[in-house]
């Protein structure tokens, strides 16, 4: 049995969660959130608590009900507190700033980088150097995060660009100079 797929997802006060035809409804103070899980599992609602569970032990049931617990207690965890990503930009000359709904980037580039909130991400600069992605959903929060970071990517040799607050860049060592 799944370990993490047997776990029931306690409902907080205040989230609202709906089960029909194969779609769940998360509904809470921070906004809605729908998923269409597979048919092979089953979601019930017991006691204010969500269950998943399996038909069978076959090897793509067992995947599945880990995978839509995790999911579902994704969706009730971002529609209370959210999702957060914060990013770093390291690099001399290279700052971040927030013009109305627009984060402006200068990353070295002879250009500024662009990057526009959309309907579920919203973009903060607290300060020059920090970025910060907050939405409801996990996945699209990641992604969101993942984009920013490719407009400059971390570099190994002076470690300018954009990283996770979280990451660790493994330096390399420059060019040896000519033997003597």
């Amino acid at each position: 049995m799944s370990r993490i797929g047997r776990k029931p997802i306690n409902i907080p006060a205040g989230v609202d969660v709906k089960v029909e035809n194969g779609v769940i409804t998360v509904k809470g103070p921070k906004g809605t959130l729908d998923f269409a899980y597979n048919q092979n599992m089953t979601v019930e609602i017991k006691d204010g608590t969500v269950e998943v569970t399996r038909p069978d032990d076959k090897k793509e049931n067992r995947s599945l009900h880990g995978l839509t617990r995790t999911l579902i207690n994704n969706m009730v965890v971002g529609v209370t507190e959210g999702y957060v990503k914060e990013l770093k930009v390291n690099g001399v000359g290279y700052r971040v700033q927030k013009q109305g709904n627009k984060c402006v980037m200068n990353l070295g580039y002879s250009h500024q980088v662009i990057v526009e909130d959309t309907q579920d991400i919203k973009i903060e600069v607290p300060d020059p150097n920090t970025i910060k992605i907050i939405g409801i959903d996990k996945q699209k929060v990641g992604q969101f995060a993942a984009e920013v970071r490719e407009k400059r990517p971390p570099e190994p040799y002076k470690g300018k660009g954009i990283r996770y607050v979280d990451e660790y860049i493994r330096r390399k060592e420059g060019k040896a100079g000519k033997g003597k």
